[in-house]
């Protein structure tokens, strides 16, 4: 698995999402944005990648969006072997941490959603009560029981060009809605896009 850090992941946002930028990319609407908050698509959205997804949006301006996709676990790994495949001391480590999909754009590469408690070389704070990371030693640290509460291991990410979300959220592809622990982070994957959904009833 290769890292990449949360900045290099917006630096490639704009080659990530293909095809050419606008010459005046449109702000999101007033109150529009979407960073820190839960995107889920909607029965209309078809696209087998996104089809009932819910994605945690780290960054959403003028420039474009970005977001992983936290519904979807793809499976568990020992720490003991994570660690080992970063060349890392995988010696006295325990337990596993779950491995999910974040999106279709560079799935080799990976990130780290966290409570904010634990702070890395590169961790930074998205919103209230969540955070994100690509230092490896947020591994070391859950192993041995000083890491974070609660922790998301991500494959891939999520990316749209300038105007691109905001054309798919007028369209009818997505809704938006407050983020927290139990969407993000409850390892009850399955139930997190009904969940979502009923708290689109309640926002409206």
């Amino acid at each position: 698995m290769t890292w990449l850090s949360p900045v290099a992941l917006l630096v490639l946002l704009a080659a990530a999402t293909g095809g050419g930028q606008p010459a005046r990319p449109a702000e999101p609407g007033p109150g529009r944005s979407t960073t820190g908050q839960l995107l889920v698509a909607t029965d209309d959205l078809r696209d087998p990648r996104f089809a009932r997804t819910i994605v945690y949006m780290l960054r959403h301006d003028a420039t474009g969006a970005l977001g992983l996709v936290v519904n979807r676990p793809v499976g568990t790994l020992p720490l003991a072997r994570v660690l080992e495949s970063l060349g890392r001391d995988p010696e006295g480590a325990g337990g596993e941490i779950r491995v999910y999909y974040g999106g279709p754009v560079e799935p080799e590469r990976g990130v780290v959603l966290h409570t904010p408690a634990w702070e890395g070389g590169d961790s930074r704070v998205v919103h209230d009560g969540v955070a994100v990371t690509s230092d490896p030693a947020i591994f070391d640290a859950i192993a041995r029981g000083t890491g974070p509460r609660r922790a998301m291991f991500a494959a891939g990410y999520a990316g749209w060009a300038a105007g691109q979300l905001e054309a798919e959220l007028q369209g009818g592809f997505w809704f938006v809605v407050p983020a927290d622990e139990a969407l993000i982070f409850d390892d009850d994957a399955a139930s997190k896009w009904e969940r979502a959904t009923e708290r689109r009833k309640v926002v409206l």
